[in-house]
């Protein structure tokens, strides 16, 4: 099987995402995590994904769709699962981030412990890629809040928000019309759609702003 580096990838890498200040300086969380980052990316591709660059960071899919995700915070290197809630978890090694509901995290602090993972992370991987080639899908809760009358006329206006509103995940839609929803007065509810509008861009849930920053 020939492996294919993607040079994006790279980059990522050396620089980091590129979202905030910090992008290509030594204050760049990545260069915290480049060695295990490096690991994690060779054990994703000798299971034969492909490597790409979305939201800013390595994903690895299979046909198309998202199997895996590798990313750092501040304190820890990771690799994500996007249907990981699937995933039988024999070794009781995937988390769960607050209320996302299908995707679950492994965290690194040392290569050591990837090192020690390897072969298990492989397996995972690979169920990962069994489970979207059978088409088995997530159940996910249904939004009990309704959107906003104000976020949709937003969205008919700005086609770009809406979609990147849209690519986020269920937990993190709530956690947004939650907060846009709280205000008696239309002009501050439009107030904070607009304020959020670049985190809804980058990605990013409602708790985690602080990561455009790199604080996280």
């Amino acid at each position: 099987m020939k492996i294919i580096f993607n040079p994006k990838v790279d980059k990522y890498i050396i620089d980091g995402c590129m979202r905030c200040k910090y992008g290509a300086t030594p204050q760049c969380k990545i260069n915290n995590w480049r060695e295990e980052i490096e690991m994690l990316r060779q054990i994703v591709l000798d299971t034969g994904l492909k490597e790409e660059i979305k939201w800013s960071v390595p994903v690895y899919t299979y046909n198309g769709k998202n199997i895996v995700i590798v990313n750092v915070l501040k304190n820890s290197a990771n690799i994500g699962f996007f249907k990981g809630a699937l995933l039988k978890d024999i070794h009781k090694i995937l988390q769960q981030q607050g209320n996302i509901q299908s995707a679950r995290l492994i965290k690194f602090t040392q290569t050591a412990e990837i090192e020690n993972l390897k072969e298990i992370l492989k397996s995972y991987i690979k169920e990962a890629i069994s489970i979207e080639k059978s088409g088995q899908k997530f159940e996910f809760k249904k939004n009990p809040e309704p959107i906003p009358d104000e976020l949709k006329n937003v969205f008919e206006n700005d086609l770009e928000y809406k979609r990147a509103f849209n690519e986020l995940t269920p937990g993190r839609q709530r956690s947004f019309i939650i907060h846009f929803s709280q205000p008696k007065q239309e002009k501050t509810k439009y107030e904070r759609i607009e304020k959020c509008r670049n985190q809804i861009m980058n990605g990013l849930g409602f708790n985690e702003r602080k990561k455009i920053k790199c604080e996280s």
